[in-house]
């Protein structure tokens, strides 16, 4: 338990989410329920609206009181997946997303997605288990999703503006740094290294990414700095994924290649997500929210129950969360859960759930 109280009580906020959201939200809570009945924290859960239905009803997404709770009342939030395609602001954009709201608003600066393939799992690509193992840290405060909802428009063009700063890229870079000395290397050589992500060669704001990343790789002479190009990126996630250790990228670069990275490890309802600052945290799974399969409980939830034990394990709740993700990959080794061609389990959420707490 880390030293930590296992009799406390722990103030966790639930945003049910939209589409397949609430039956994954309500998977994961179940395992926590289960993997800390005996020695765990005591979790007190409370759902606070957020998303597509909470548009629907007031307008906006999230209230500013909901927010401030937030921020104020918890000590970390779970978020199932939000948002409807139907569900538009006047602009076009989907209306019950939530990111912009709950990354600014809370400064959870850090989006963390760990992208690692499970033995058992089958997958396009020719690798196997062991041999994808990297995360992405992802800017999430600023670059090109900084737009979001201000961009420029008129009947015969559009304008979004992509920005960084000197106080988010240094940041975002020192944490990949931090990361890089806690992991034990990257699958093919065993190196620490981080990889910095970029479009240097064509974009100023690239360029300044990279020149800052340089600047905080100075500080640590025993991680390797590495280097790709975006599009080389996406081709060596496939063709040489056990290079890559950490990555540390812009918001929206980091956004396309995480979805890119999950497709080798058996899909996006593998690949959890934490939402990192320096207040109360944030965990979801990188996925949306499936709404032609909501309530046919088909989805896969292991994303949602790892970051569910993401979320334990940045409380301090260390040896609680290993046993959860001990739990999923004992189920998936052993054949127990198996997906079918669009990645969802061939028994379904309720059973996938079942076979999860059976390994606790």
């Amino acid at each position: 338990m880390s030293g930590l109280c296992a009799a406390c009580r722990v103030g966790i906020a639930i945003v049910k989410g939209d589409g397949i959201g609430p039956e994954l939200v309500e998977s994961a809570i179940e395992i926590l329920n289960a993997a800390t009945a005996f020695d765990g924290p005591t979790l007190d859960f409370e759902t606070v609206s957020g998303g597509a239905d909470t548009f629907s009803r007031t307008g906006e997404a999230m209230s500013a009181e909901t927010l401030e709770r937030l921020r104020t009342e918890y000590a970390a939030i779970m978020k199932g997946p939000v948002g409807l395609p139907e569900v538009r602001h006047k602009g076009g954009t989907e209306g019950g997303l939530l990111g912009g709201v709950l990354r600014i608003g809370l400064d959870t600066f850090a989006n963390v997605r760990p992208i690692r393939l499970l033995q058992g799992v089958n997958t396009p690509v020719r690798h196997q288990a062991g041999d994808i193992d990297f995360v992405i840290v992802r800017e999430n405060t600023e670059g090109l999703y900084l737009s979001r909802g201000v961009g420029v428009r008129t009947a015969h063009a559009a304008s979004d503006q992509l920005m960084v700063t000197r106080h988010g890229c240094e940041r975002i870079s020192r944490y990949g740094f931090e990361l890089a000395r806690k992991r034990r290397g990257a699958p093919k050589d065993g190196a620490r290294r981080v990889t910095c992500v970029d479009k240097s060669n064509v974009l100023t704001s690239y360029a300044f990414f990279r020149a800052i990343f340089d600047e905080v790789a100075a500080e640590y002479p025993d991680i390797e700095a590495d280097y790709r190009y975006a599009d080389a990126a996406a081709h060596d996630l496939v063709a040489d994924p056990g290079h890559f250790d950490v990555i540390v990228t812009e918001n929206f670069l980091g956004d396309l290649l995480s979805d890119l990275g999950a497709a080798t490890v058996g899909g996006l309802g593998m690949c959890g997500s934490a939402n990192i600052g320096l207040g109360v945290s944030y965990f979801e799974p990188i996925h949306g929210s499936a709404p032609a399969i909501a309530g046919k409980h088909l989805a896969n939830p292991t994303s949602q129950v790892l970051c569910a034990a993401m979320m334990l394990d940045h409380l301090g709740y260390v040896e609680v969360a290993g046993r959860i993700v001990r739990a999923v990959e004992t189920s998936y080794a052993h054949g127990e859960i198996a997906l079918n061609s669009l990645g969802q389990p061939r028994e379904g959420t309720l059973a996938a759930t079942k076979t999860i707490i059976s390994h606790l």
